[in-house]
């Protein structure tokens, strides 16, 4: 949604510059709400972040309220692996042991891993799983009773 809001932002101001910090300050919105102070300090810090695309992945979403995360760890094993979820970050770190052989040439990258997502407040982690290089962290949305929508009885 932001995505096409941007874009369509894009086309309404051509010719006008604009930097990536005018679209992306997130600041005057803080103005009009109450209680998302999180959410937008967490969007701007993401903001500044130059991230790199490695390693690889998708986030697919299932079906409503459930996703899955893909990412692909050729090279890596269970045992390199670690995921933890903390306070709504969701990390990933896979670091290899070195390799004692005497290598003469070495092709094979060997660099260590390390990925965040911040998730929702009601996102919470299913299961993961790590097959032929590709590990795939299932997701789902936990709503409480009080927020999912409900018919109000008219007397």
């Amino acid at each position: 949604m932001l995505i096409v809001r941007l874009l369509n932002l894009n086309r309404l101001t051509k010719g006008l510059t604009m930097t990536t910090y005018d679209l992306i300050n997130f600041d005057p919105f803080k103005n009009f709400s109450i209680g998302f102070d999180r959410m937008f300090d967490s969007l701007n810090e993401v903001s500044r972040i130059n991230t790199s695309n490695f390693p690889p992945y998708n986030i697919r979403k299932l079906k409503e309220g459930q996703y899955q995360v893909e990412m692909a760890l050729a090279g890596f094993s269970k045992s390199d692996i670690n995921c933890e979820l903390q306070d709504g970050i969701l990390t990933i770190e896979a670091k290899k042991e070195k390799d004692s052989d005497n290598l003469i040439h070495q092709g094979i990258a060997s660099r260590s891993v390390l990925r965040k997502f911040t998730l929702s407040e009601y996102i919470k982690v299913e299961d993961a799983d790590f097959k032929d290089g590709i590990l795939k962290i299932k997701l789902y949305q936990d709503l409480p009773e009080e927020k999912k929508p409900r018919t109000i009885k008219i007397k």
